[in-house]
């Protein structure tokens, strides 16, 4: 009995062809749940009583209140949350001044070693901060800037400009060589070229640097316990006085730093699409 020529093949079934794709979305979830949870947990007992956040087991049910937050804002939390700001922004922008020459030297026109100086940037980032902090605060004292949110601002500044160039290099480096050397014939200068020309291609690069340098300022603490006191301490420093004698303020703690994480949160959600393209940039031909 012969048999015809071509025949096709059973096709597989829908079931059998999304299961593999199911598990995988389902799977992501949980990941992604595992990690959120955390979060949400953080979230949800700084709208508990004190006693509720330390029972065992946890207080799953309870009347949310807000009294944990107007306890945070009655500590004298704004001053701090002005002293992260400053340092912050200032340190940011203090970066992209200093980063973005730096990384067009070193790409669009690249100098002589710049290999070497590319590693000596990022060679400094090897060091211990614990080793530089007693010579830092030394020369604070004899300069008059300890307990100075300045102080901060040039300690984040030089924190964040090697991450900055090398990051700002690999985005200039995308950005086609024609377009600059039309705009040099044209005879545009380098602040003509780099605020006209480079700019509006780079602002998702731009973007994704500057939000990654402050999100490392608004973090900082060992600087800022180290080197302030009362007048130029930051959220982080203002944060560790929940732990005292007394005992652990969990409800309290939780509400501060919720507080503490919204406005790097706001600016992250609001410039998300520029991150995304800035942190993506390159990764497809």
């Amino acid at each position: 009995m012969s048999t015809t020529a071509g025949t096709r093949r059973p096709r597989p079934s829908s079931v059998a062809t999304r299961l593999p794709g199911a598990a995988l979305t389902v799977f992501t979830w949980v990941i992604g749940l595992v990690f959120v949870a955390p979060v949400l947990w953080l979230v949800l007992t700084a709208f508990k009583q004190e006693n509720q956040a330390a029972t065992n087991p946890p207080t799953l049910f309870f009347q949310p209140t807000l009294d944990r937050f107007t306890a945070v804002l009655g500590a004298d939390f704004l001053p701090y949350l002005g002293n992260s700001a400053i340092a912050t922004l200032a340190s940011t922008l203090l970066v992209l001044a200093l980063g973005l020459p730096a990384a067009y030297a070193l790409s669009i026109a690249p100098v002589k070693r710049t290999q070497d100086v590319l590693f000596f940037f990022i060679s400094t980032k090897m060091l211990p901060v614990v080793a530089v902090v007693v010579p830092i605060y030394v020369a604070a004292a004899h300069l008059s800037m300890l307990d100075n949110v300045w102080t901060l601002v040039v300690l984040y500044t030089a924190m964040n400009l090697p991450i900055a160039v090398w990051m700002l290099r690999s985005f200039f480096l995308e950005v086609p060589t024609a377009i600059v050397e039309a705009a040099r014939m044209e005879g545009a200068g380098l602040p003509r070229i780099l605020w006209s020309v480079m700019m509006p291609i780079m602002a998702p690069g731009i973007a994704a640097t500057a939000l990654i340098c402050m999100i490392f300022s608004w973090n900082e603490f060992f600087f800022a316990v180290n080197l302030t006191a009362a007048q130029a301490a930051t959220v982080p420093v203002f944060l560790t006085g929940f732990i005292t004698s007394e005992g652990l303020f969990v409800a309290q703690l939780s509400a501060a730093v919720v507080m503490a994480s919204l406005p790097i949160v706001v600016i992250g959600w609001t410039a998300q699409r520029q991150l995304v393209r800035g942190l993506s940039m390159g990764a497809v031909k």
